[in-house]
């Protein structure tokens, strides 16, 4: 496991082995994502089980708004037509992944989103469907023609501007739950060394109990895990699926 300065993992190199599968070594990261994906899966099944043409259940009724939402949300970034050919699913699987991935630093799990490597993977799948639709949209040579548009000199750039969409995109999501890891560490540090000074304050072995015990650490953190484990959470994950929208929406206009 690689640690930082400030004990913040960014990259986990923890090999879980598995012997039916020979030499294959499977990450913490790949571990847990496939945890999560078990959680949707688990929650999907329970959600739709039963279903009836007139909701009368409370999972169905959360169901079909979360689909009503979901399309709703694709038909006005992307157009109805991607709504057709299941563009929806797959934003609705982007989002609650990254979502839950990011979420799961609160029960103890090392987040996903938390390795540059995960987002790559998404980001890379997301440039593919970006190319794909170029494509459609004008043609080979159209697709060509784009890299010299407005004018030939900008041939470089442009260049430059199509692969920095993946990277920017990875590195965006990254560097948010990256930061607010490490910022949560520092948090529980710097909350530990000042109950540690507080504390020995108190003369007598009482003082000296005391001080090896980080109180500070009860409650406090909670109030910034609101922000740097909830909200950012959630607002990573919309504001991928949000660019993802976009940029496949605007790709397929040509």
């Amino acid at each position: 496991m690689n640690l930082d300065v400030h004990g913040a993992r960014i990259i986990c190199e923890i090999p879980v082995k598995i012997p039916v599968l020979g030499n294959i070594v499977i990450t913490e990261t790949v571990l847990n994502t496939w945890i999560v994906m078990a959680v949707i899966l688990g929650l999907c099944l329970f959600m739709t089980h039963g279903m009836q043409v007139h909701a009368r259940t409370k999972r169905q009724i959360v169901a079909e708004f979360i689909v009503k939402k979901v399309n709703a949300m694709v038909g006005e970034n992307m157009g109805e037509r991607f709504l057709k050919v299941g563009y929806a699913p797959l934003i609705a699987s982007i989002m609650s992944l990254s979502a839950l991935c990011s979420l799961s630093s609160m029960i103890g799990m090392y987040a996903p989103t938390s390795d540059l490597s995960t987002l790559l993977g998404w980001s890379l799948m997301v440039f593919v469907l970006i190319t794909y639709n170029k494509f459609r949209a004008g043609g080979p040579l159209g697709y060509i023609k784009g890299y010299f548009e407005p004018i030939p000199v900008l041939l470089p750039f442009n260049i430059i501007s199509e692969f920095a969409t993946p990277l920017s995109m990875a590195f965006r999501h990254f560097g948010n739950i990256a930061s607010g890891s490490v910022i949560t560490g520092l948090i529980y540090a710097a909350l530990a060394g000042l109950s540690a000074a507080i504390f020995r304050l108190i003369p007598g072995v009482v003082g000296q109990t005391l001080a090896q015990i980080p109180l500070f650490q009860v409650g406090i953190p909670a109030i910034f895990s609101i922000y740097f484990d909830i909200f950012s959470s959630l607002l990573q994950a919309f504001i991928f699926c949000m660019l993802t929208m976009m940029y496949i929406g605007s790709a397929a206009e040509g």
